[in-house]
């Protein structure tokens, strides 16, 4: 094939706490017998994401040029991720685009020409290289910019609910839950028939959530929460939580409010009730640390959440099952919603690197490299 050349972005993190994330020229590899190169048309800012893109670093005070932006790391920041100083790592998990080469191999022959979403990193960038087998095919009538979050939210929504009855629990507690991936899982539990009571920090989200059917939906930002949270943790009796706050005393609050459910009308015992409760923090919304105020007896599990190593849990029977029920429902239950849509240069201006690294609910950022 004859030598693509792309730009992508890459962010670099030196010892001396020097972040730089920038737009660099790249020669795109050809690719090897599984393998398609793909022209990228949309790829959106996840939080995980701006883990790799930005991570705890002071933007607010960085140096912002024409596709560059030099920040500082914390020192204990720079210390935790020594194994990645000095390399300048491509950005961007999953996106969509055309497929313009391929390699040898049958899988891969059949993607050229199409259209396809994929989750092989390195998204932020004008071309990008994947395995045939992580993409997924997208119809005539399913644009880029519908599947570029085919994979992430999507899967990460289905997959807290086989991750409910892995563990052998009925209803789920979901925090930050107006984001794209909160309205997905609401549409998924409303379908499954899955008990869900929703977190969120305003009325304005309360109102997102009830517009699109959901049953319980809790503001944590007023004096009645606990009264509220409570109440839906009674209606429900959930057991299991998946908190994308990560800082702060919400998954304690949380764990609390359950151990008081399951102790209603319980005899009394000075090591708490036998309910097995258990809390997944799988964001970091919040970077401070996580306060757990323990007073909600024995049986209680707190444990980080990666969508990767939990879909290797799973297996493959059904990990394909929720690939086929996203791709059959891209377009509805896994419809995403995007606030700005900036080219590669835009995404590392001031204005929309301050914006989108605010991590706000309901205001997710796509990158169209083309413009």
């Amino acid at each position: 094939m004859t030598q693509l050349r792309g730009q992508q972005l890459v962010s670099k993190l030196d010892e001396d706490g020097t972040l730089t994330v920038e737009l660099a020229d790249h020669d795109v590899p050809a690719p090897t017998d599984t393998q398609v190169v793909i022209r990228v048309e949309a790829a959106p800012i996840n939080p995980s994401d701006l883990g790799l893109l930005f991570g705890p670093a002071d933007i607010e005070n960085a140096t912002f040029s024409p596709g560059k932006i030099v920040a500082k790391m914390p020192e204990a920041a720079v210390r935790a991720m020594k194994s990645r100083h000095g390399l300048a790592m491509p950005v961007g998990n999953e996106g969509a685009g055309t497929v313009v080469a391929a390699g040898d191999a049958p899988a891969a022959q059949a993607l050229l020409g199409k259209r396809v979403t994929c989750f092989p990193g390195g998204m932020y960038a004008t071309y990008a290289v994947a395995d045939a087998a992580m993409c997924l095919e997208l119809g005539d009538d399913v644009s880029a910019e519908q599947g570029a979050s085919a994979f992430v939210n999507p899967l990460t929504a289905l997959s807290f609910t086989e991750t409910m009855r892995y563990h052998g629990h009925k209803a789920l507690v979901h925090t930050a839950a107006a984001s794209n991936l909160g309205q997905m899982l609401v549409k998924i539990c409303q379908a499954d028939g899955i008990p869900l009571v929703n977190v969120v920090r305003s009325e304005a989200q309360v109102a997102i959530l009830k517009d699109i059917g959901a049953e319980h939906v809790v503001d944590s930002s007023k004096d009645s929460f606990l009264d509220d949270l409570t109440a839906a943790v009674d209606a429900t009796k959930a057991t299991m939580a998946f908190d994308a706050i990560g800082g702060g005393k919400l998954v304690s609050q949380i764990m609390t409010v359950m151990e008081q459910v399951a102790n209603s009308g319980a005899a009394y015992s000075r090591y708490g009730s036998n309910s097995p409760k258990h809390a997944f923090i799988y964001g970091a919304l919040d970077l401070s640390p996580t306060v757990l105020t323990r007073n909600f007896g024995f049986s209680w599990d707190v444990s980080g959440w990666l969508l990767t190593p939990w879909m290797g849990k799973l297996g493959p029977e059904i990990v394909g099952k929720m690939r086929a029920r996203v791709l059959a429902e891209l377009t509805t239950t896994f419809a995403s919603n995007y606030k700005a849509r900036v080219t590669l240069e835009q995404a590392l201006s001031r204005e929309a690197a301050l914006d989108y690294n605010a991590r706000r609910t309901g205001e997710k950022y796509l990158i169209t490299p083309a413009g």
